[in-house]
C-alpha cells in the first residue's frame, strides 16, 4: 500500500483531512515542475522527465502559460472583470490572477482545482484577497454543476454579469466518456451573455508519435489523457462567437514578444469565444 501522507506543515495550513499521495504524480504538480515551481514530489519529476524524453513538454507548459496570459490580458482590457479558472493549478508567474489584476485591480478571480496540494496552498492563506489574488475552491470540471452551485463561487462572482470561463490545458485530462462537451455547455449555459470561454488542449495533429509517447508518460499520473484533433477542439466553441483569430496553434493567438521562434511547432490548439 502506498505511503499516503498529508502535506507537511511548511504551508502552515489546515488540510481538513486532505491526503496527498507523494507516490502518484498529478498534472498540477507536473506542471509546477515544468514551469520551475517548487511544489512537486519525486513521482511528479519522474513523470515529467519521462515525458521530456518524448517531447519538449517544458515548452508546451511555457507556450500554454503565455497563451493564458495573453487571453486574460485581452479580456481584461476589453472590460471583463470576473474570471472562473477551472484547473487553476499551483502559483506561477503569468497566472490568471496576476494578469487580470495588473489590468483591472478590481477583478474577481475564482480558481477551481481537485488537487489537494493546490487546495492546501489556498487554505494556508485565508486572507482576503489571498496572496495569489484568487479565491480557490475544490471542484472538478467533470462535475460542472457542483462548481456552479458552490457558495464560494456564487458569493465571489456575479453570474448576472459576464464571466470569463477558463479551461486552459484541462480538457486533455477529461476522456470522452466523462462528457467534456456537456461540461463546457453546462458552464457556458450558466453565465451571462458577453461571457467568454478560453480553452486550450493538446493535439496529435502535428506529432502523433510524440504525443502518444507523452500520454504514456502521463499515465503514471493520477488521471487519464484524451488527445483531440483541431475539429474536435473547435467543437467545444459551438454556439459561441469566436474572437479572432479563432482556434489556432497557441503561438498564433495574438502573439507578442514572448512568442519565440519555433513555438508554432507546439502541438496545442486554443482560442477564445464570446457568448452571444
Amino acid at each position: 500500500m502506498p505511503d499516503v501522507q498529508p502535506l507537511n506543515s511548511d504551508l502552515n495550513g489546515d488540510l481538513n483531512g486532505d491526503l496527498i499521495d507523494p507516490t502518484v504524480a498529478t498534472p498540477a504538480r507536473i506542471y509546477s515542475y515544468l514551469l520551475g515551481g517548487e511544489d512537486h514530489f519525486p513521482a511528479d519529476r519522474a513523470a515529467a522527465e519521462k515525458a521530456l524524453e518524448a517531447m519538449p513538454v517544458r515548452d508546451f507548459a511555457r507556450v500554454n502559460r503565455a497563451f493564458l496570459t495573453r487571453t486574460v490580458r485581452h479580456l481584461a482590457e476589453t472590460g471583463l472583470d470576473q474570471f472562473l479558472d477551472i484547473g487553476i493549478g499551483l502559483p506561477a508567474p503569468g497566472s490568471t490572477a496576476e494578469t487580470a489584476l495588473s489590468v483591472r485591480p478590481d477583478a474577481r478571480i475564482v480558481g477551481v482545482d481537485n488537487d489537494p496540494i493546490v487546495l492546501a496552498h489556498a487554505r494556508a492563506h485565508r486572507g482576503e484577497p489571498a496572496p495569489s489574488g484568487a479565491t480557490i475552491v475544490a471542484g472538478d470540471v467533470r462535475r460542472p454543476a457542483e462548481i456552479l452551485e458552490n457558495p464560494e463561487v456564487r458569493g465571489r462572482l456575479d453570474f448576472d454579469r459576464p464571466v470569463a470561463v477558463l479551461l486552459v490545458a484541462v480538457l486533455h485530462f477529461v476522456v470522452d466518456e466523462d462528457d467534456p462537451y456537456g461540461a463546457v455547455r453546462t458552464l457556458m449555459d450558466a453565465v451571462a451573455p458577453g461571457s467568454a470561454l478560453v480553452l486550450s488542449q493538446v493535439t496529435a495533429d502535428l506529432d502523433p508519435d510524440g504525443v502518444g509517447a507523452t500520454a504514456k508518460a502521463y499515465a503514471r499520473s493520477s488521471v487519464r489523457t484524451a488527445v483531440r484533433s483541431h475539429k474536435e477542439i473547435a467543437a467545444f466553441f459551438d454556439g459561441l462567437e469566436p474572437v479572432a483569430p479563432g482556434v489556432v496553434r497557441l503561438s498564433q493567438w495574438r502573439p507578442d514578444e514572448q512568442v519565440l521562434a519555433g513555438d508554432d511547432r507546439i502541438g496545442m490548439y486554443g482560442g477564445v469565444a464570446l457568448k452571444p
